[in-house]
């Protein structure tokens, strides 16, 4: 006999039962402090809203449902629960080439959404991570929104 999933969509509820998390995230999953990463939000030439510290949570979901959204994405082509970006720390080889350091950086997964998500104008593959670079941009569903990525560090 198979497994229902009915625990792990319980475990997966938010605090007042009225929606199951489509994303949870890795064992590997870290809140990023520096450098600082940031997110600015365009419609057009012009900057919508504040510019998002990415410093306080391992992982930011964006969709339509405010209960469960952590940046909202009120477009009619978005989905509900649309995509994650996590922050997850890998092991990289140090500038040496001797030793491997870990340090934390940024994915984009698209969470299987009707209309996808686009880094950079390229179509993503639902369910797989992609690491974000300084200055990529994305794109939810048909929307004409665009998200910029920025690294402080980069910026210098």
């Amino acid at each position: 006999m198979g497994l229902s999933g009915k625990l792990a969509a319980e475990t997966n509820k938010t605090v007042d039962g009225s929606a199951v998390l489509k994303y949870q995230p890795p064992p590997e999953a870290r809140v990023c402090k520096r450098p600082l990463w940031q997110l600015f939000c365009f419609k057009g030439k012009e900057e919508v809203g504040s510019p998002i510290n990415l410093n306080q949570t391992p992982f930011y979901l964006f969709g339509k449902d405010r209960k469960v959204a952590d940046i909202p994405t009120d477009h009619p082509s978005c989905s509900r629960q649309h995509a994650v970006l996590v922050f997850r720390e890998v092991q990289v080889d140090a500038p040496d080439g001797v030793a491997v350091v870990r340090v934390v950086k940024p994915y984009l997964m698209d969470l299987e959404s009707i209309n996808g998500t686009s880094i950079n104008q390229e179509k993503m593959e639902g369910a797989r991570y992609y690491e974000l670079l300084h200055l990529d941009v994305i794109r939810f569903g048909l929307s004409t929104r665009e998200y910029v990525i920025m690294n402080e560090s980069a910026i210098g």
